[in-house]
């Protein structure tokens, strides 16, 4: 841009070609003077100037770093014997008396646009798709845009192209096809610029012909998986290619996604984690009525020994192998011969060979909490409630080794539900299950060792509501019921047993004799049309079976034993 030559911008008196003596008092040698004088002013001013460069003779500008001059044509074209005005730099705060394009004759210029992004620290979403979330994010965060990056929702590898490239705008996603919001999404932000990934530029719609493309090459390994790691807020949806351009879209706000499918326990270590650490989760797909609860036992994470929080329903499958018996005897089981710590050291041993198919063995003690007796005792029921006292440093010392353990209700002429309430502040515990022996639930006038006692489903599924309710809660991992039983008519109603996915209900076949006799058994109450609801165990009696059962026998049987007890 060429300086104005008007002399009096320079602070000269005088114009060229009038020369009038008589009008004067300065002689030419002053006014040379004052014209140096002038020259010199003029550049200091330009000098300071913002961008300035250095003058080295009127009408040229060195740039620095040897920089051209900004705008073309700044070189002077005056006549011989005239001064030409200094170029300035870009940047320098001079003023003509007209705009630039004012002077050449166009309009004003419009000022250039400013589409730097918002960052609310409160996205709302009300439609769970990535597409219309991807609408809904940049209305948020734009007024306009330079570019706009596209690609198809689902195309994982497309998406992973257009953010290592970097956009100076919104990532729009297509979920189909172009629907209106999209369209109407990037004429709003009047975008010189769109940059594609995934597909052709001609199935671009008519209505956004005009606008530079700009294609990105895709790599077939490339994956989104922008870090959670550290967000405080997390979206969860039910579809991996959902995810992962949720995160995709949600990362440059802080906001992480992930996918989990069914059960929210079910979820892998690395996403209970992520889920886990978020300040702030929220479920954008419909997960179902336990999607509440499952959500909060993710939350808390307390896990089960051996890991996780499913029962037996993870991979690898877990085994529990326990000892089973009452602490203060040794006439009811191998648990009461020796006491609590050296039961830890003899379940090592026990457990040995059992995890050969590949399961997770975790020991356990099953411990006999109410004991049949013989006698009414105060109470009537021909029941004997163990003190809590005796059995808590049992299952202390089992939380310290990583062991679970299940607590033996044999209740007389009382309920089950009855027992089990009393030991209620166990139960709050992640590795305390329960087990309910009908063989020793009598009947009003009945007493033990004159038949074998029996329980229909109907009482079994109070203990059952309640169990869960207490595991909903408390935020517990799922829970263990194991029912005893060798006889078919232990358990009336076996199939009306609910098994709701708080708990994990397991049907122990507990009888003892030949090998013979209870493979016999075992066919049988695994064969009934409701068995694929529950799971199943096997008890092993080192006394009473001929022989004992080697544990290569015990993972031959089908369906597969997954709890173990010895007694």
């Amino acid at each position: 841009m060429r300086m104005p030559t008007d002399s009096r911008r320079l602070g000269l008196g005088v114009r060229r070609g009038i020369r009038n003596p008589a009008r004067t008092r300065f002689s030419r040698l002053s006014v040379g003077l004052l014209g140096v004088l002038g020259v010199l002013l003029v550049a200091a001013v330009l000098a300071d100037a913002p961008g300035g460069g250095v003058v080295k003779a009127a009408g040229a500008t060195e740039l620095p770093d040897g920089g051209a001059p900004s705008l073309a044509g700044s070189a002077s074209n005056a006549p011989a014997g005239e001064s030409a005005a200094p170029a300035v730099a870009p940047g320098a705060d001079v003023q003509d008396d007209a705009a630039p394009s004012e002077a050449a004759g166009g309009a004003p210029a419009e000022p250039p646009r400013r589409c730097l992004p918002r960052f609310p620290s409160d996205p709302q979403v009300s439609d769970p798709s990535p597409a219309a979330v991807a609408v809904e994010l940049s209305r948020a965060m734009y007024d306009c845009a330079s570019e706009v990056g596209l690609a198809f929702a689902t195309d994982a590898e497309a998406i992973a192209a257009l953010l290592s490239r970097g956009l100076g705008g919104p990532l729009l996603l297509v979920d189909g096809w172009f629907d209106d919001a999209l369209i109407g999404e990037i004429v709003r932000l009047a975008p010189e610029r769109i940059v594609l990934a995934g597909f052709h530029e001609r199935i671009l719609p008519r209505s956004l012909a005009g606008l530079d493309v700009e294609p990105v090459p895709v790599d077939p390994s490339a994956t989104v998986a922008p870090d959670v790691a550290g967000h405080d807020r997390l979206w969860i949806v039910d579809d991996a290619d959902a995810a992962a351009a949720l995160a995709a879209l949600g990362h440059p706000i802080g906001v992480g996604a992930v996918a989990v499918s069914g059960d929210f326990r079910a979820a892998s270590p690395e996403i209970r984690a992520r889920i886990a650490a978020a300040a702030e989760v929220e479920l954008l797909s419909n997960f179902g009525e336990d999607a509440a609860w499952q959500l909060e036992v993710v939350r808390r994470g307390e896990e089960l020994p051996g890991g996780g929080l499913l029962m037996f329903d993870i991979d690898p499958a877990r085994r529990l192998v326990a000892m089973y018996g009452h602490p203060a005897s040794s006439g009811l089981g191998v648990l009461g011969e020796q006491g609590a710590a050296a039961g830890v050291e003899r379940l090592k041993q026990i457990v040995v060979g059992y995890g050969e198919d590949g399961a997770r063995v975790v020991p356990t003690f099953e411990i006999i909490t109410t004991v049949a007796s013989a006698h009414p005792g105060p109470d009537g029921d021909y029941s004997s409630e163990t003190a809590r006292d005796v059995i808590r440093p049992w299952i202390e010392i089992a939380a310290a080794n990583e062991m679970y353990v299940v607590l033996d209700l044999q209740p007389g002429r009382t309920d089950f539900l009855t027992q089990a309430k009393i030991y209620e502040e166990f139960l709050r515990l992640p590795h305390v299950g329960l087990a309910l022996d009908p063989e020793w639930r009598l009947k009003p006038h009945q007493v033990h060792m004159r038949q074998v006692g029996t329980v229909d489903a109907a009482e079994i599924n109070q203990v059952s509501e309640w169990l869960a309710a207490l595991v909903r809660r408390e935020a517990l991992p799922q829970k263990l019921v194991v029912l005893h039983q060798f006889e078919w008519k232990m358990i009336t109603n076996r199939h009306l047993i609910e098994t709701p996915p708080e708990l994990a209900v397991l049907i122990h076949m507990d009888g003892f004799g030949t090998q013979g006799v209870k493979q016999s058994t075992w066919n049988v109450l695994t064969a009934a049309p409701d068995a694929d609801k529950f799971w199943w165990g096997w008890k092993n009696f080192y006394d009473e079976d001929t022989p004992t059962a080697r544990p290569d026998r015990v993972l031959g049987l089908t369906p597969p034993a997954l709890f173990v007890s010895y007694q």
